[in-house]
């Protein structure tokens, strides 16, 4: 096949900097992705190589200088997003995967979806007052859920949010540890509150857990309660039991909505116990207000060797 070569020149000194990120980070990685060779010269890029290696490596350089242009930031996980999906042939616009600012968090960084699954996982909370986001570990099914859930407290869509996890362990393996319950199965809870500090800061959402506005709790104490106007997130949903999938989902009150995450590859129970998650997807699949949204290995907004990490494992389950 014939080589060919093509340039793009970025006329915004400001642009190109964030472009190429600090010491070059951004180019550097670009490259390495890259199976055409990509070189630059100030401002002006340089694409060579086998003709679709090219034509691949023009489209992705243009898709991040549009992102560039529409979010003033670019970052590694925008350059391997954009890369995986022109590989697989798609080439969707900026404005189709970025929803839109969600919320601002208390540092004042935007918040947006950064993937398609992302987008749709967003529109499906604001839609149905039942939604599942499952997939793997980075996707950001439970720090969307929490933003959305934020969100719909600062809106007065709701009066409280009520976080839940199971506490996988909380029977005899946790006797050891000090302190009242509370304290022991505080360590599951803390991914839960690490993402309402990012969101809130860590004063504003310690006065609304204060207040009860906010509450974080193990799933063992949501048993005979009826939730009313309230956003209820319950995470690490592969961790609880058929009977305590059903239980939570009928503690759903009027004016309430519930998102349950969970990654079906790193069930933590017994294994003589069945996953609620898994047999949930079997039961309420077709009823209208109740959506499954299915975040996968691409919409990882982690480090790159996240994913790669997910393929190998995926791999080796295989064999």
């Amino acid at each position: 096949m014939a080589e060919k070569e093509t340039r793009i020149t970025i006329a915004d000194n400001q642009q190109a900097a964030i472009f190429f990120g600090t010491g070059d980070e951004n180019f550097k990685y670009l490259r390495s992705l890259s199976d055409a060779d990509i070189t630059a010269r100030g401002a002006d890029i340089c694409i060579k190589g086998e003709e679709e290696d090219t034509r691949q490596a023009y489209d992705l350089v243009n898709d991040l200088l549009d992102i560039v242009e529409n979010e003033g930031q670019l970052g590694i996980n925008d350059i391997t997003y954009l890369h995986n999906l022109i590989k697989k042939g798609d080439r969707p616009g900026h404005r189709d995967i970025v929803y839109g600012t969600i919320l601002t968090t208390a540092r004042g960084k935007a918040i947006k979806a950064k993937t398609l699954g992302q987008k749709r996982y967003v529109q499906s909370i604001l839609r149905d007052d039942v939604v599942f986001g499952i997939g793997p570990a980075g996707t950001g099914k439970t720090y969307l859920a929490a933003v959305m859930a934020v969100r719909a407290l600062k809106n007065k869509d709701v009066e409280r949010i009520v976080l839940v996890r199971p506490a996988v362990e909380a029977g005899e393996k946790l006797g050891f540890l000090p302190g009242d319950l509370q304290e022991k199965v505080n360590p599951y809870l803390r991914p839960l509150y690490d993402g309402l500090f990012d969101i809130l800061g860590v004063d504003v959402a310690q006065r609304y857990m204060d207040k009860n506005i906010i509450e974080i709790a193990p799933l063992a104490y949501m048993r005979g309660r009826t939730l009313n106007d309230a956003f209820i997130i319950l995470d690490e949903a592969q961790n609880t039991t058929p009977q305590q999938m059903k239980m939570f989902l009928t503690r759903l009150g009027f004016g309430s909505k519930a998102v349950i995450t969970g990654d079906v590859t790193q069930v933590d129970l017994p294994k003589d116990e069945y996953s609620g998650l898994i047999e949930i997807q079997k039961i309420l699949g077709n009823i209208k207000g109740i959506s499954f949204e299915y975040l996968t290995k691409e919409d990882v907004i982690r480090h790159p060797l996240v994913q790669k990490i997910i393929d190998a494992y995926e791999s080796h389950e295989e064999q």
